[in-house]
């Protein structure tokens, strides 16, 4: 690994938990897979938080080494000292024991999570859903550094660094019950979700998640004057044209990834014909979801998410028995 190579930031899975008993004055320490020279569970920058009060969360293999990596991380925890591990799933299983498929030697690097002013840097890059570089030094004493200028952090020798970008954006179009229900399937997958609706009572219902964004307006003039960017998504849930269309029209003529609508074949078919001449139709998914036979909001909010985690990785959705890409994808676009 060199100094130059950049990874997307896993930290946004632990970060909470870290954040919370920085807090409360609790020391944490963060498990970070930084190398390995096999197949794996887990991407690397996979992260594993122990909190000095027993409890952790996050995983650096699945599960093959979490036991050894927890106590190598009390040992941090007692004496602040970072190490940095190399490890094998089933070092710890007898000779006769088979062993995981997912074989390799694994580095693991442990060490006290970082203090002020990364801590506040990483927390307020998520807070304010901004872009951040974040660098490890890989030699004692392992040091943290931040920075949010496209350069990155100053800093020589041999190091892991990795992006925080700004996340993915989500448009719904319509305020609905079943948008409120694709918004915790989206927000969990890290999406930054934005319902546009110019009905008043609909966003005031109350369904919402408190992290997303509430705009009261046509999507199609929100669109227009707030363009996606390509790894970004809209996707129409009002059931009604004249709130649908337009914000399908935006999104078509502009650089929207994924672009979707949801109803029946025999509603799309129609949807199709009113938007015959729209610039981009042939990308227009319809109708939205993965075929999942689902019935209730959130089968039906898991497969509309089901697909659109699907299309940003280049994969159709099918079954992975069936499949011949590598079962991770390799997509960096987005922390």
């Amino acid at each position: 690994m060199t100094a130059g190579d950049r990874h997307p930031c896993m930290l946004r899975e632990v970060w909470p938990f870290v954040d919370a008993h920085h807090r409360d004055g609790r020391p944490v320490v963060l498990a970070r897979l930084v190398d390995r020279d096999g197949p794996g569970a887990r991407p690397l920058g996979a992260a594993m938080a122990v909190a000095a009060d027993g409890t952790w969360c996050g995983s650096i293999s699945g599960g093959c080494v979490e036991g050894s990596v927890l106590g190598a991380a009390r040992e941090v925890l007692t004496d602040g000292v970072g190490r940095m591990l190399s490890m094998s799933p089933g070092d710890e299983l007898a000779p006769w024991e088979a062993g995981p498929a997912c074989g390799g030697e694994l580095r693991i690097l442990l060490t006290p999570a970082p203090p002020d002013p990364v801590h506040t840097a990483i927390t307020s890059a998520l807070e304010h859903d901004a872009d951040l570089t974040i660098r490890i030094e890989l030699r004692p004493p392992y040091s943290w550094s931040a920075a949010t200028d496209s350069g990155g952090p100053i800093g020589s020798g041999p190091a892991y660094t990795e992006l925080l970008t700004r996340r993915r954006r989500l448009v719904l179009a319509g305020a609905t019950d079943l948008a409120a229900s694709v918004t915790v399937f989206a927000e969990s997958v890290h999406y930054s979700v934005v319902i546009v609706d110019p009905r008043p009572a609909h966003l005031e219902s109350g369904a919402f998640s408190r992290s997303a964004r509430l705009i009261r307006g046509w999507p199609g003039e929100w669109l227009t004057a707030n363009p996606l960017r390509g790894y970004d998504a809209l996707i129409a849930v009002s059931h009604d044209p004249r709130i649908d269309d337009g914000a399908l029209r935006a999104a078509l003529a502009g650089k929207a990834g994924f672009v979707a609508a949801l109803g029946s074949r025999a509603t799309h078919a129609q949807r199709i014909r009113r938007l015959s001449g729209t610039v981009g139709l042939e990308r227009l998914t319809g109708p939205v979801g993965l075929d999942l036979g689902g019935i209730t909001l959130a089968e039906t909010a898991l497969s509309i998410v089901g697909e659109l985690v699907a299309a940003g990785n280049g994969r159709t959705g099918g079954p992975l028995r069936r499949g011949t890409h590598p079962i991770h994808s390799r997509r960096i676009a987005s922390a």
